[in-house]
Formats: structure tokens, C-alpha cells, sequence
């Protein structure tokens, strides 16, 4: 069986890692979108502000994510093709993150990662390689997510018409605008929780395949084997935040519909507690698709459906479609190209 070289190692890590600050910076919008486009904070603030919050994710929540995410292929330690696996479906994840944050489409990391490691694993190892029951799991939860964080805000925002119903309205935006830094924060540490988790998966699985970390390794920061691996995705995905990607804040805060300072506080209060709740029970989930969905229940309720701009919406939407199978193409193309020349 070929040797796994440490220089492969290091270069598959390094784009893991590259791969969470990618996230991180487009998935900024996530995080702070309301909060910019109702004003509340500058994108130079808001994006400072959601970095802070995504780090400190990493002493709230224990790493269940990461575990399901190194578990969604049958890995066989000192597997050399398993370290392709990993390294063409990052790279495909990566061009894909970069080309929608170009055209400032809000896609969901967490498809590109999924759809980019299954893609070359079906390559590798055909459907025997990959664990269906999970990525079944993965993909209800994935559709669901955006479901629940719409009713969220849809009830959330029902409940704050009626508790402020007397209320003179410039008493009510002066709370919620300092009520988004609260909310903002919220979902930051819940999109840190979980996007983070899914590169620390990946580079377990990845050391797995090397044979450099047994397969049932406890990951807590308590163990010294894996603590850099929480500290380092912790901290790519903080800097990737704080790069932010204003492209798509455009896109998520003010062209779908437009939102007041009350109406982005429900959304990200109903953003966070999916996030939160998906992330203690080790499911991962799609920030964006999350925090898409409540706005779009935020919206429904706070203004007229018609002034939802459906238009934008069914973008989103499609590239949302499009995100799994056209990175699984592109890292199934990698993977061959690069093991016929290596």
C-alpha cells in the first residue's frame, strides 16, 4: 500500500483550512445581513462584530457536528485514495464558494463540502464507500432547516406584533436596534458552532485515512490529539467572517425584502435557535439556507407577499439545487484528473 507522504498531509489540511476561511467569508452575510441593511451597524462593524461570535462558539457547544461530518464515508486507515478524496472535493467546494460569492449568490457551504467529498468518494469507491443512512439524515435535515427557521420567524414575528401592538414605533425600533446586536451575536456563535464543525470533521477523517488518529478519537478540546484541529477551523472561520463578503449581505439583507431592525432581530432569533438546536444534536445543517428561510418567514408577516422579491428568492433557490450535483461533477473530475497524474 503506497505511503502517505506529510507533505500531502499539510497540503490537504491547508486547503481545509482555506476552505473554512471561504466559508467563513462567504457566509459573512449569514451572520450579519440583517443587521447592515437595517442600519444597526456599518459592514466593517458587523462583520468584526459576527468574527468575535463565531469563535466563540468553540466554548458553547461540543464538536457532534464534526463527528458526523468524518463519518459520512467508510474510511480504512492508511487509505492514500481517500486522501484525494478529501483534497478534490475541497478544491471543488473552494471554486464553487468562489464563483457564487462572485456572482453574490448566498449557496449553502455545507452542499459544496457534502456534494464535493461524495462526488469523488463515488469515483474512488463507488456507493459501497459512502454511508447513505447519514447523508440521507444530512439531506432531510438540510431541507428542513430553512422549513423551521421560516415558521420561527413567521411565529416570532406574530408575537412581536402582539406584545409591541401599543407601542409607539420609535420606542420599538430604538430597542430592537440594540436587541440585533444581541440577535446578531446569537446567530454568529450558532453559524461559527456549526460551519466550523464541519472542516474539523473533514480534517479528522482525513488524519483517520492517514493513520495518524484512530477512528473513535474523543474530540474535545480536553484532548491534546485534536485540540489544534478545534482551535485552527475555530479561528479560519473567525477570519474568513471577519474578510466578509458584502456581495451577498446585498443579496440576503436587502434584495429579497426589506427588512426593519424588529423584523431582523426575529430573523436571526430564529435563525440561531435552528442552529443551536440542529448543532447539539451533531446535525449539520446550512447557515444560509437557516437564516434564508427566516427571513423569508419574517418577511411574509412584517410586509405584504408581494413584496417579497420572488425573483431573487428563486435564484437563491436554484443555485441552492445546483450546488450538490455540480460540485460532486467537478470533484469527481478532479479526482480523476489528479490520480492519473500523481
Amino acid at each position: 500500500m503506497m505511503s502517505i507522504s506529510n507533505e500531502l498531509l499539510v497540503i490537504t489540511i491547508v486547503l481545509a483550512l482555506l476552505f473554512d476561511l471561504v466559508n467563513g467569508f462567504h457566509d459573512a452575510a449569514n451572520s450579519i445581513a440583517t443587521v447592515v441593511s437595517t442600519r444597526v451597524l456599518s459592514p466593517a462593524v458587523a462583520v468584526i462584530w459576527a468574527a468575535v461570535f463565531n469563535f466563540i462558539a468553540i466554548l458553547i457547544f461540543v464538536p457532534r457536528v464534526a463527528d458526523t461530518i468524518s463519518k459520512i464515508v467508510k474510511v480504512e486507515p492508511h487509505d492514500i485514495g481517500y486522501v484525494y478524496v478529501i483534497l478534490t472535493g475541497l478544491l471543488a467546494a473552494i471554486i464553487w464558494g468562489l464563483l457564487t460569492w462572485f456572482f453574490g449568490l448566498p449557496t449553502s457551504s455545507s452542499h459544496a463540502i457534502i456534494g464535493g467529498i461524495s462526488g469523488a468518494a463515488l469515483v474512488y469507491g463507488g456507493v459501497d464507500v459512502l454511508r447513505w443512512d447519514m447523508l440521507q439524515e444530512i439531506v432531510f435535515f438540510i431541507v428542513l432547516a430553512p422549513l423551521f427557521g421560516c415558521l420561527l420567524g413567521m411565529v416570532s414575528m406574530i408575537i412581536l406584533y402582539w406584545v409591541c401592538r401599543y407601542k409607539r414605533p420609535a420606542s420599538v425600533k430604538r430597542v430592537f436596534d440594540r436587541g440585533q446586536l444581541l440577535s446578531a451575536a446569537l446567530y454568529s456563535i450558532g453559524h461559527g458552532a456549526n460551519d466550523a464543525q464541519k472542516t474539523m470533521g473533514i480534517i479528522v477523517a482525513l488524519l483517520v485515512a492517514a493513520g495518524r488518529l484512530d477512528p473513535h478519537v474523543n474530540l474535545s478540546l480536553s484532548n491534546d490529539e485534536v485540540r489544534w484541529i478545534i482551535l485552527s477551523c475555530q479561528l479560519a472561520m473567525a477570519l474568513g467572517t471577519a474578510c466578509g463578503g458584502w456581495r451577498i449581505v446585498k443579496t440576503m439583507g436587502m434584495k429579497i425584502v426589506k427588512l426593519k431592525s424588529s423584523g431582523g432581530f426575529c430573523a436571526e432569533i430564529s435563525g440561531a435557535s435552528t442552529l443551536f438546536l440542529a448543532t447539539h444534536f451533531g446535525i449539520p445543517v446550512s447557515t444560509t439556507h437557516t437564516i434564508t428561510g427566516a427571513i423569508i418567514g419574517v418577511g411574509s408577516i412584517s410586509s405584504h407577499l408581494s413584496r417579497i422579491k420572488w425573483g431573487v428568492a428563486a435564484n437563491v433557490i436554484w443555485a441552492w439545487f445546483l450546488t450538490i450535483p455540480v460540485v460532486a461533477l467537478l470533484a469527481a473530475t478532479l479526482f480523476q484528473v489528479m490520480t492519473f497524474f500523481r
